[in-house]
């Protein structure tokens, strides 16, 4: 198999219901671009039956379907890490199953790229989100543009196309929790973005719940950036101030109007005060060391069970 000009990398995670609508839309789009490519599937451990149509898919197009099958789940942004490990094109996109992101969107990356650019982000024109995701959304957005510096107008939009040496950059890295959008920009030379459109979900639920949108932030902010340890020991030295300050005033009131038996409460929340700030700090610590702790343990970023692709020596 020759090397083609462009790869599509999808994640597939428990989407059996939008994958033959995906099939019939995706291929279409890139035979409609003139360029030589593959798609390459990455089933993050599916418990429906996406793996079996998956199968089918790719022999029913062997010449540029290829379908990476995960044996336990690894998470999204590992799927794509192993689809870029394995995928063999010079402009690589990247692309949700669920159709948010329609596949003719595609186009748009590959001429944005054309154009000289090694990274190139979307930006949904109209988010077809609740309102309280799309405005999370963006104030996660601006926060992570203050404390890790790193432009990227809409985080969340995973269609994006990466050039093969930011991939290689990317490959070379061996973290087990990133996020990469992120890790591409730190790399990237001349990256630019793109409007495109933002449809409905096809089928099926989202696979972010909010606790899984929470960790996501926590990953791009603490592995991009140790602002959030200096913005707590800034604020740790004012608090020390401050208390030293109100320490002081207690003193010299105590010798100059003498001791009050009010303002019990207003003690008991500073103290709660605190308290929650010292337990906040210790969890912010927390994040840190654990990612250190999974580092170091040097366990596998995922397992792939197979690879189903076409003999390269049998088909040159």
């Amino acid at each position: 198999m020759s090397t083609p000009n462009l790869s599509i990398v999808i994640p597939v995670y428990n989407e059996e219901a939008t994958l033959a609508t995906l099939f019939a839309r995706l291929y279409p789009a890139l035979d409609a671009l003139g360029e030589s490519y593959e798609v390459v599937f990455v089933n993050d451990g599916s418990r429906d039956r996406s793996a079996a149509i998956l199968r089918e898919q790719f022999e029913a197009r062997p010449d540029v379907t290829r379908v990476i099958l995960f044996g336990a789940n690894a998470g999204q942004h590992m799927a794509i890490m192993a689809g870029f490990e394995h995928c063999r094109g010079e402009i690589i996109v990247t692309l949700d199953a669920d159709l948010q992101n329609p596949p003719e969107e595609i186009g748009k990356l590959v001429a944005k790229m054309r154009e000289g650019h090694d990274y190139v982000g979307s930006i949904r024109r109209k988010r077809q989100d609740s309102l309280f995701r799309t405005w999370a959304s963006k104030a996660m957005n601006r926060l992570r543009e203050k404390i890790t510096r790193i432009k990227i107008t809409d985080q969340g939009n995973m269609l994006r196309a990466y050039s093969r040496s930011v991939v290689n950059a990317i490959n070379s890295c061996k973290e087990v929790a990133t996020f990469i959008p992120a890790l591409a920009y730190t790399f990237a030379r001349s990256p630019a973005e793109v409007v495109v459109e933002h449809e409905e979900r096809a089928a099926g639920e989202s696979k972010y719940s909010l606790y899984s949108l929470i960790r996501l932030n926590f990953d791009l902010m603490t592995g991009f950036s140790l602002v959030p340890l200096q913005w707590f020991s800034m604020l740790g030295i004012f608090v020390s101030l401050g208390s030293a300050a109100l320490f002081v005033l207690l003193i010299a009131r105590r010798l100059i109007v003498g001791p009050e038996a009010e303002g019990l409460f207003t003690l008991f929340a500073l103290m709660f005060f605190l308290i929650g700030l010292a337990l906040f700090g210790i969890g912010l610590l927390g994040e840190y060391i654990g990612r250190i702790y999974q580092q170091v343990r040097h366990r596998p970023r995922y397992l792939v069970e197979a690879i189903l692709e076409r003999d390269t020596e049998q088909s040159s």
